[in-house]
């Protein structure tokens, strides 16, 4: 049956693991569009187009295996990775997130013109799905910087759908986005204008958008642009964070710090965290403010992202270099300066949030940034927020956050200083606040908003 609502990203709802038998396991994902998706209910004839992401995945296509509401797209493995590592996490995402050293690079060279030709397979592929899948008139939401060109594509494949697109990444500043080729930067643009709405995080990135097709197209046509800010699923969140597990890896936690005061940041090692200079910013706290010598711990959650890229293994290997030698440089046989932990596991973050003091939230440049949005929720005490003025969040939390410009190593540890050292009346009201602002819009409010704005958009 031709679906009413449809969902387009790369990730799916859902993942494949072959077991040893020979059969596979199936898992459910979370994060905001699973539970924004689950807010319009069973009847409402959604379906989420998605991409097989590894073997087991693309064996179950091949076998036949789907889930209910879910079509997984079987692309050829070569122009997967080369869309998705080449273009979408080697281009895109450093372009947006200002992150290339431009004296070496980025280099579009004939290799970059062979990934682009597989971006655009890659974003063909799905549009050709959501053509065939989507009923007269669907309303289409289109997810993220992996499928800028699909709107366009679809738009020509057909005209009677409703067509939104969301960006959960900043946008780059028009100068910074002309770095890349003028024929791709134009066919980038032109291709998220093919939907009738396109949704931003902020209005600064929304903003930059429009200035980017105002510099390179001369405007952005009839498309409607709107913002809409992912929160915190309290409800979640308060639930799941006072299960047994966590209150263990609370108790394990706790027994590494003693009755120290707890600086926490949970992070993928992803570029854009900034976890390098977190870290030189907590020496330099020590270093300057002696009397935290002993009485502070940094719990650093440091969790292993897109290892199959030189410069990610190399940034993750640097993370732990560095607070290996804070810890020789400061440790004493009773303390440990940096307690750091590099599995991914969610019931630990949450206890750490529970736990936290101070919250270290210094991203170089971040589209939202949760993490400064969830620790107030969970704070059992309330927390002190440190947030990056370059996180999206910080267009919502800034008020009450201790705010830092993310280079700045020596103005991070005053501001660490002035976190550690706020009154606990002062740092729960401000916790307070924190919380109320980080859960005004739950991701199946956040959801709805934009399904509602498309169609009102296309009205």
């Amino acid at each position: 049956m031709a679906a009413q609502i449809l969902v387009a990203s790369n990730r799916g709802p859902i993942s494949y693991t072959p077991r040893d038998d020979g059969s596979l396991e199936a898992r459910r994902g979370g994060g905001g569009l699973v539970s924004g998706l689950s807010a319009i209910g069973p009847d409402a004839g959604a379906l989420w187009v998605c991409s097989a992401l590894g073997e087991g995945d693309r064996e179950a296509v091949r076998r036949g295996i789907s889930e209910p509401g879910v079509r997984m797209l079987d692309i050829d493995a070569e122009t997967h990775a080369a869309a998705y590592n080449g273009v979408a996490n080697s281009v895109l995402w450093f372009v947006h997130h200002l992150l290339y050293q431009t004296p070496l690079e980025p280099v579009f060279d004939a290799e970059f013109r062979r990934q682009w030709e597989a971006y655009r397979a890659y974003n063909r592929a799905f549009a050709e799905a959501l053509a065939a899948e989507a009923a007269e008139g669907a309303a289409v939401l289109i997810q993220d910087y992996h499928l800028t060109l699909a709107p366009g594509m679809l738009r020509e494949l057909r005209p009677d759908l409703r067509i939104g697109h969301f960006s959960h990444t900043p946008w780059a500043p028009a100068d910074y986005f002309r770095m890349l080729p003028d024929d791709v930067a134009e066919e980038l643009l032109r291709g998220m204008l093919g939907a009738d709405r396109l949704g931003f995080l902020t209005r600064r990135w929304a903003d930059a958008f429009a200035g980017c097709c105002e510099r390179l197209l001369g405007g952005t046509g009839s498309t409607e642009i709107g913002v809409h800010g992912l929160g915190a699923d309290a409800e979640f969140l308060r639930e799941r964070s006072r299960r047994p597990d966590v209150d263990e890896r609370m108790a394990a936690l706790r027994e590494q710090i003693g009755d120290r005061k707890a600086i926490v940041r949970v992070d993928r090692t992803e570029l854009s965290k900034n976890i390098v200079r977190g870290l030189h910013a907590y020496r330099t706290l020590l270093a300057e403010y002696p009397q935290w010598r002993g009485e502070v711990v940094h719990v650093a959650f440091a969790y292993p992202s897109r290892q199959d890229l030189a410069v990610y293994r190399e940034y993750t290997a640097e993370v732990a270099r560095l607070a290996e030698e804070i810890n020789t440089e400061y440790g004493t046989d009773d303390w440990t300066p940096v307690v750091l932990h590099v599995k991914d596991d969610f019931a630990r973050s949450l206890a750490a949030y529970r736990l936290a003091d101070v919250a270290l939230v210094n991203p170089i440049r971040d589209g939202m940034n949760l993490v400064a949005k969830e620790v107030p929720v969970v704070s059992d005490e309330g927390c002190a927020l440190v947030l990056s003025r370059e996180a999206g969040a910080y267009e919502e939390l800034g008020e009450d956050a201790v705010t830092v410009n993310p280079y700045d190593i020596t103005a991070t540890a005053a501001a660490l200083h002035e976190a550690l050292s706020m009154p606990p009346a002062e740092r729960a009201e401000r916790s307070k606040r924190l919380a109320a602002a980080a859960t005004a819009l739950p991701p199946a409010r956040w959801f709805l908003d934009q399904l509602e704005a498309l169609r009102a958009a296309t009205a």
